[in-house]
């Protein structure tokens, strides 16, 4: 959703990176593109002077102008900024004393509720809680169904004595009461001793008292611990509207943004903590229910300007690998033997886990500059890879080296995929298989880095584990036929017969004797020795 945003910022940063020492002039263009960027992702006009004349006021002082690195002060300061309209702080849900804890969700219709009280249902059952979601949305046509069918896939209890309206209208059924649904679900957690309680309200295509009724009267019914207000993210300056609405008319303590995963601008999540002074506490990111996460203002504050979030990408990590097998693959990986394909396979179904594979590169520092590749990058290619594993035999696995040509035929028919494609991923495989022999020989990660060993065509070769120096390049033969016979004669010398001696110099071997009406100077080169 902060793609638009984040590229830009970037752009404006690496402009400032090529100036050793800043100006009042640099820093105002900064801030006008800065403001400009902002005003494109529909940032609220308020928050956007607020934001750009802290940058100014703080680029303009002392820290940017003593920095031995003034760009780099400059990315620093826009980033606390943006933490700061972010929220600040990580804010955690606070639980009752005396369980259950009750947590409210109000917003506008269609902005994602029902979804999103199976996505925070199963996300606190991972922690170790027993929620119950209550079907207090008995207005909007089959929102009773939905909720039962959410609860159902997040292996959570729901509580729904009144069916809801079953029609097509809009509107409440007779005998229906959203208050005494949420009174009762409070009852029947206490009795039933769930530990969180999860009401799921109607909403309204808009504002309205009504709404702002019936929301407040459930609210005053079940006294929650958690008022959270789901808005959908995607659409503009309404959504600050319509939060400081319900902040007068209800009241929260907390945002859910929805709808994270969106192409829209974005900019109403960066304005809603700072108009309200409530805190972003979760974000939905996608379909799934597991596409939900707590919301960090410094780790979104790192994605928007292009630094990564390598921490939800290990919490990713850690929630979806099993540990044993991790453990039995760093032995593997450790000896440099025994890697099989099945090793492989297992490998990318850890990753597929995890969730999308665009939205884990997209969490890498740097992505934004590969973001079209992103954007082209088919997830099906795991699926065929997978294909082609799981059309071969258990010992074309362990062994892919007796993979012959006919061999190749069947596993391509039996995966949907052509000899091509098996070929390519075995060419793959066997590469991955020589790094990690070549990392359990202590050679370290292939790339060329610091006291690692080098990738095929970007170092010497290896000799009895050492690296070779390169050569040094041949100088040019000389135009002197004399002189030129001399090289070639010194180029076909056995190599025994070079001088040896330390380092530092050639120690007692024997000089060569060289004649200096021999050599043959450049003309005119006396005059530079102070000749006439």
């Amino acid at each position: 959703m902060f793609a638009s945003l984040s590229d830009r910022l970037t752009a404006t940063f690496k402009n400032l990176r090529t100036k050793g020492r800043l100006s009042e002039t640099d820093i105002d263009a900064t801030v006008r593109e800065i403001r400009r960027a902002l005003l494109d992702a529909d940032v609220a006009v308020p928050v956007v002077r607020s934001f750009t004349g802290a940058v100014r006021e703080r680029a303009l002082s002392a820290e940017v102008s003593q920095a031995l690195n003034p760009a780099q002060q400059v990315v620093k300061i826009v980033n606390e900024e943006l933490v700061s309209i972010l929220g600040g702080q990580t804010r955690q849900l606070t639980f009752a004393k005396n369980p259950p804890t009750v947590i409210l969700l109000a917003g506008l219709q269609g902005a994602g509720k029902t979804t999103l009280a199976g996505k925070l249902a199963l996300h606190l059952k991972a922690e170790g809680h027993t929620p119950l979601l209550v079907a207090a949305d008995l207005q909007r046509p089959n929102a009773v169904t939905q909720l039962e069918v959410v609860g159902q896939r997040a292996g959570v209890p729901v509580f729904a004595p009144h069916p809801g309206n079953q029609g097509h209208d809009d509107v409440l059924p007779a005998g229906a009461d959203p208050v005494a649904v949420a009174r009762a679900g409070r009852e029947t957690a206490i009795a039933k001793q769930h530990d969180v309680l999860i009401v799921d309200t109607a909403g309204r295509l808009g504002v309205d008292a009504e709404l702002m009724a019936q929301a407040a009267d459930i609210r005053d019914a079940v006294q929650p611990d958690e008022i959270l207000f789901v808005i959908d993210a995607m659409i503009g300056q309404d959504a600050v509207a319509t939060a400081q609405a319900f902040a007068d008319g209800v009241g929260f303590t907390g945002v859910v943004l929805s709808k994270l995963d969106g192409d829209a601008r974005g900019g109403a999540a960066l304005s809603v903590a700072s108009v309200t002074g409530r805190p972003i506490m979760f974000a939905s990111t996608g379909e799934k229910l597991t596409d939900f996460e707590v919301f960090h203002p410094d780790r979104m504050a790192s994605r928007i300007l292009d630094m990564g979030d390598v921490l939800s990408l290990i919490e990713q990590a850690e929630k979806a690998w099993d540990a044993e097998q991790a453990e039995k693959m760093a032995g593997k990986l450790v000896s440099g033997e025994g890697f099989t394909l099945d090793d492989f396979l297992v490998q990318m179904q850890q990753l597929r886990k995890m969730g999308s594979l665009k939205k884990m590169f997209g969490m890498l520092p740097g992505m934004a500059q590969m973001r079209e590749a992103l954007d082209n990058f088919d997830e099906r290619e795991v699926d065929r890879v997978e294909a082609i594993i799981r059309s071969m035999t258990p010992a074309e696995r362990n062994n892919p080296k007796i993979i012959n040509g006919s061999r190749r035929a069947r596993i391509a028919a039996g995966s949907g995929t052509t000899p091509t494609d098996v070929n390519q991923l075995l060419d793959r495989f066997d590469g991955a298989q020589k790094m990690m022999k070549q990392m359990a020989k202590g050679g370290g990660m292939p790339g060329g880095m610091p006291g690692m060993g080098n990738l095929p065509g970007m170092g010497g070769k290896k000799s009895r584990g050492r690296t070779q120096a390169p050569a040094r390049k041949a100088k040019g033969r000389s135009g002197n036929p004399a002189l030129r016979a001399q090289q070639e004669r010194a180029a076909s010398a056995p190599a025994a017969s070079a001088p040896t001696g330390s380092a530092f110099g050639l120690g007692n071997a024997q000089r060569a004797e060289v004649d200096p009406s021999q050599i043959e100077l450049p003309p005119n080169f006396d005059k530079l020795l102070g000749g006439r």
